[in-house]
């Protein structure tokens, strides 16, 4: 069953409704004692005040976690944490795109990163791209989640709009032995461990392990996740440590977007096959902490991590798309016969008759004749390892300063990778199933022969290498009984040294160069605390991104590429600088817990894909400004049996500064402008304009309750506003039905997520969860782009005999990312003594 979204301005009314009531309520009970809460300022640190942070923190531990049923960490963000929102743009649970305030953290190259992970103090951010993988995190084995928002330059690099700080459970905060199994829709299955103890002679251990597997809810869509978690520890009156080894080896598909003809005709459907990513990852973590004196600690943490991941994708050759059907000649006729091919149309081919596969294609491939244009698959292969370690230190000393209570935090950091990256296409031809099948041309500019005119070259073989050193400050100093300031400022100095083992380095085409940056990035913060119920902030803080290799790689405008699959010369490029603004109040009335906030975050040399003037080519480069601004409310509350929150968020995220991008499917680019529709463009960005794939309103609403002992229920809503599709940055493209198809936005949506769960016994726990329990139909982003099928799901072949001169016009769409259907499962827990 297909529901509407909720109406957003009539949930916010809701919602102040029901917090107005819930007040009224609570102020006629006595009051709580207040609760210190404690929270992480640096990567490492975990010990000052929250009224003393001068930012609006989320928070949440193991309990909240297992409570909602989420299957990752990624999905309990967009379900609980405010200003998140999630585009499944890679289509499988564990491969999403967390945005927090507009900044995203993605498994996807090429995709502008801004915010920084860490797990123990241990960046997560991988070295080639700064992408984070969702799937190597070991959900069972988190002990707390802490999002920071703003460019906290403490966090390090790549801390633009946040960073997630995931802390780890040990087996003297969490003992005992647990077993779970659980099944549900889409043929998931999932078995998972826990282990953990201690003893008196200070020695701890933990350990977990979950093994996932489900068919996927769209065709073709299998997914198999394993991962291993141990954690050894000891401590004394002094001193504690931990080493943790984290291991991974997970098989994850994930269809993408769809065209919205298809999707309407069939939600399970995908555009084409196969679309592959396998992840193998090995990480070791030592951290240690040493009380130095009272007052004085010394904390550290070294890590090693390595990581190899393999990606398949079948994909349409969009060069293909203007050709019309070519009847096979005699002479590859002749040799398609001598390969022992049947059935190849001799005379009257046409997109009625002509059969699959593309006999033009397998044709021009044996021959070695120029297939680029008449193979209309690619299956793009890609390989990469990645090896990154490092270690930091930092000292913290509390005592007085001038008389008064004084916090102080200095540390140093060291950070380094190796990165082996190579990428190559074959040609091919599409089935009736849109899978892709090779052909055996490869782009190496010779079997291939060309496209447009240009060597079929597609392959990538880089190598590369990158350090990083830091050195970070921090002092909050109590000015007055109700009065907090803090100083804080950290230096980064990045060398990244790239070598091209296809091309001399005196080549046009060579990737080969060595960059560096430096920059030191500050952060002033004030507290206002007159009680322990209320709590007023204001900060301002600068953060930064160094271009990543895949970016370098891809720089030139004499040299366009078609990202991912093809990088070419590399000019520098200028880090990307955010500072951000940000203010608000927060505090306690009765059990209510409530925060409100503004914030705006401008970024200076962004880095966006420009549009070049071939078909689908570009290049990575500066542009002038960015901005993220809103206005951001919670509430929470804890009343007997019933806990409840709200966050809505409202986001104005838009360019600042004009610009000109690729508009190749956006109804208004400049060659329809001029009377060629369907043809290759531009989009002129004015600024104001807003940043794609960035919802204007979010409300996430959750409560939970327990009826009985024993029995918790459980509920929560995600409501997002329409997004513009990325490729309709300008906000003018408009269907006509014919060369252009879809509104170029994805329409604003609401999910109710239900759950229960039940302690049968004191060891025996069942679980259920119904997400989407509604049913609703709605896509998460969208995207516009060339469509290669026709409503039917039918390659789009143009007749024989047209005018190529004028072009084949190639229909242009909006390409959704469907959200899951309504998924159930059910989990069955039992604890050991």
């Amino acid at each position: 069953m297909k529901t509407q979204a909720i109406p957003f301005r009539r949930s916010m009314l809701a919602v102040a409704l029901a917090a107005t009531l819930n007040q009224a309520t609570a102020q006629e009970e006595a009051l709580l004692a207040a609760v210190v809460e404690i929270v992480g300022s640096t990567p490492l640190a975990s010990g000052m005040p929250r009224g003393d942070v001068a930012a609006a923190r989320q928070g949440a531990n193991a309990a909240d976690l297992a409570r909602s049923g989420a299957l990752d960490v990624s999905e309990f963000l967009n379900r609980r944490m405010g200003s998140v929102h999630v585009n499944e743009m890679q289509g499988n649970p564990f491969q999403a795109d967390v945005s927090y305030r507009g900044y995203t953290a993605s498994p996807l190259l090429g995709t502008p990163q801004g915010l920084s992970i860490y797990l123990d103090g241990m960046r997560m951010n991988q070295p080639f791209g700064d992408v984070v993988s969702w799937d190597l995190i070991p959900r069972a084995a988190i002990a707390s989640v802490s999002l920071m928002p703003g460019s906290n330059p403490l966090f390090g690099l790549n801390t633009l709009g946040g960073a997630l700080s995931l802390r780890t459970k040990d087996g003297r905060s969490d003992p005992g032995t647990a077993l779970q199994v659980g099944g549900g829709s889409s043929g998931r299955r999932s078995a998972e461990f826990e282990h953990g103890g201690a003893n008196d002679s200070g020695l701890d251990w933990y350990v977990s392990g979950n093994r996932y597997h489900e068919d996927g809810w769209r065709d073709s869509s299998p997914s198999d996740v394993r991962q291993l978690f141990g954690k050894l520890g000891w401590r004394n009156a002094a001193t504690r440590w931990h080493l943790s080894v984290a291991g991974a080896s997970n098989e994850l598909t994930g269809n993408g977007l769809q065209e919205q003809a298809l999707l309407a005709r069939d939600r399970r459907s995908v555009y084409t096959k196969p679309d592959q990513t396998d992840n193998h990852s090995l990480l070791l973590n030592l951290v240690g902490s040493h009380t130095l004196s009272p007052g004085v600690t010394l904390d550290g943490n070294a890590y090693w991590r390595k990581l190899r991941t393999a990606t398949l994708n079948g994909d349409i050759n969009e060069d293909s798309l203007d050709q019309s059907v070519y009847q096979p000649s005699a002479a590859e006729r002749s040799v398609l016969a001598a390969a022992g091919y049947r059935g190849v149309p001799t005379a009257g081919a046409n997109a009625a008759n002509t059969p699959f596969p593309s006999w033009r294609c397998i044709g021009q491939a044996l021959l070695r004749d120029e297939p680029g244009e008449k193979c209309n698959g690619l299956l793009n292969r890609g390989n990469s390892t990645q090896r990154n370690y490092g270690l930091s230190a930092q000292l913290s000393v509390k005592g007085e300063l001038a008389g008064r209570a004084n916090r102080l935090l200095a540390g140093a950091a060291y950070d380094a990778s190796r990165t082996g990256f190579n990428q190559s296409s074959e040609l091919g031809y599409l089935n009736p199933d849109r899978s892709v099948t090779g052909v055996k041309a490869f782009g190496d500019g010779v079997s291939g022969g060309d496209i447009d005119g240009e060597p079929f070259d597609t392959r990538v073989d880089l190598s590369g290498r990158s350090r990083t050193w830091s050195a970070y400050a921090s002092d909050t100093l109590t000015l007055a009984p109700d009065w907090q300031a803090t100083l804080a400022g950290r230096y980064n100095t990045t060398r990244i040294v790239n070598r091209d083992h296809l091309h001399d380095d005196d080549s046009s085409a060579s990737l080969s160069g060595t960059h560096r940056f430096s920059r030191l990035n500050p952060a002033l913060g004030l507290n206002y605390t007159p009680s322990s119920a209320l709590n007023a902030y204001a900060g301002w803080s600068q953060g930064s991104r160094v271009p990543t290799a895949i970016e370098l790689g891809c720089a030139n405008p004499e040299r366009p590429c078609k990202l991912p699959n093809a990088m070419a010369g590399d000019p520098p490029l200028r880090q990307v600088v955010t500072r951000t603004v940000e203010a608000g109040v927060r505090g306690e009335a009765g059990t209510v817990s409530w925060n409100a906030g503004v914030f705006s975050a401008r970024n200076v040399d962004d880095i966006l894909f420009v549009a070049d003037n071939q078909a689908g080519y570009g290049y990575f480069k500066n542009v002038g400004q960015t901005r993220r601004q809103g206005v951001e409310l919670g509430l929470e509350s804890k009343h007997g049996a019933l806990t409840w929150g709200a966050h809505a968020t409202w986001l104005d995220a838009t360019f600042r500064s004009a610009e000109v991008l690729n508009g190749s499917a956006n109804s208004s680019n400049d060659t329809a402008r001029a009377g060629s529709p369907g043809q290759d463009g531009t989009i002129a960005i004015r600024p104001g304009d807003r940043l794609p794939l960035t919802p204007r309103r979010m409300l996430k609403l959750f409560a939970e309750y327990a009826p009985v002992s024993g029995l918790t229920l459980s509920a929560d809503v995600v409501a997002i506003s329409r997004s513009t599709a990325r490729g309709n940055e300008n906000g003018q493209h408009q269907a006509d039905d014919k060369y252009y198809l879809g509104s170029g936005y994805s329409a604003g949506y609401a999910v109710l997520n239900l759950g229960a769960q039940y302690h049968v016994t004191p060891q025996w726990q069942v679980q259920l969860q119904v997400n989407n329990a509604t049913g609703t139909h709605y896509s998460s982003a969208a995207q516009l782009g060339p469509s290669g099928f026709d409503a039917n799901g039918n390659f789009v072949a143009r007749a024989l005999g047209g005018s190529s001169a004028a072009g084949y016009p190639v229909p242009r769409s909006t390409f959704e990312a469907p959200g899951a259907p309504r998924r159930v499962s059910v989990t069955l827990r039992y604890t050991f003594g």
